[in-house]
């Protein structure tokens, strides 16, 4: 016999010898396994009020958990954006600079982050009475564990609503009752939080439109004095915008542009009885 036969033979014996044991192993396994799983006594049903299911989200002293705070302010940084857009002056601010940047004839200056940006912090400034009552009427207390989360909400919306219906038109809540088929409210404490918003983002559009309508027309004037110029004087290929650029920035350097401009927005919600 040659070794190779030798060596082929050793290897079936070797495999039949490990089938052997491996049957033998489940075998043996097969009895414990199946005294394990015999079926037991039934669990006895839990009796109805016997345990009930609390999750508390407060502290031992009824302030709100470090937990609950880190969520709601990952919450509140997550609606910002909208929040921003929605229930604050920045809409109105930022349309009326760009606006401004757009009747002066410069597309990209100031860049869009600068107006947002100026237009941000501005909305804080004039929004700050409102910001600083929330704080104190709602998440400080909140805060302290004197009031749950639904009464901080209720009591956090109060100063918001009263400061947009401030500056929010009739008309534009009547229209966006109608299109909603409620009942004309009786009095404004009784205006849907849902018609409100957009009522108010109505009016602070309309209200930017028109001041930037305002700011628009000394620069078309100087735009047809420069065109009626350069025709007169038969320069019909030189661009007027090339020429009036200059004009229009000298001109609003002079009467201080931005200053005017800051004033006016600023005034619109200080006045009393500002309409937006």
């Amino acid at each position: 016999m040659t070794p190779s036969a030798r060596a082929r033979r050793l290897t079936t014996r070797l495999l039949v010898v490990l089938g052997v044991l491996a049957v033998g192993g489940v075998l043996a396994v097969l009895p414990a396994a199946a005294a394990s799983a015999a079926p037991g006594d039934p669990t006895p049903a839990p009796t109805p009020g016997a345990s009930t299911l609390t999750i508390g989200i407060n502290g031992p002293d009824g302030t709100p958990s470090q937990s609950v705070l880190v969520l709601l302010g990952v919450t509140a940084l997550s609606i910002a954006p909208a929040l921003l857009l929605c229930v604050t002056s920045f809409t109105k601010i930022f349309m009326v600079l760009a606006m401004t940047r757009n009747a002066l004839g410069l597309n990209t200056l100031p860049p869009t982050q600068v107006i947002a940006g100026l237009a941000l912090f501005l909305s804080i400034f004039i929004m700050w009475p409102v910001l600083t009552q929330i704080n104190a009427d709602a998440v400080q207390p909140y805060m302290n564990g004197t009031v749950d989360f639904q009464q901080a909400i209720h009591l956090g919306l109060g100063p918001l609503r009263t400061w947009m219906l401030a500056h929010t038109r009739e008309q534009d809540l009547a229209l966006m009752t109608r299109a909603a088929g409620l009942d004309n409210p009786h009095d404004p404490s009784s205006v849907p939080t849902q018609t409100l918003i957009p009522s108010f983002m109505l009016s602070e559009m309309r209200s930017a439109f028109i001041i930037g309508f305002v700011v628009f027309v000394p620069f078309l004037v100087i735009d047809l004095v420069v065109s009626s110029g350069l025709m007169a004087l038969g320069m019909m290929m030189l661009p007027p915008v090339m020429v009036s650029l200059p004009f229009k920035i000298l001109l609003f350097v002079l009467v201080d542009g931005w200053g005017l401009i800051i004033q006016a927005l600023i005034g619109s919600y200080t006045h009393a009885g500002g309409g937006g």
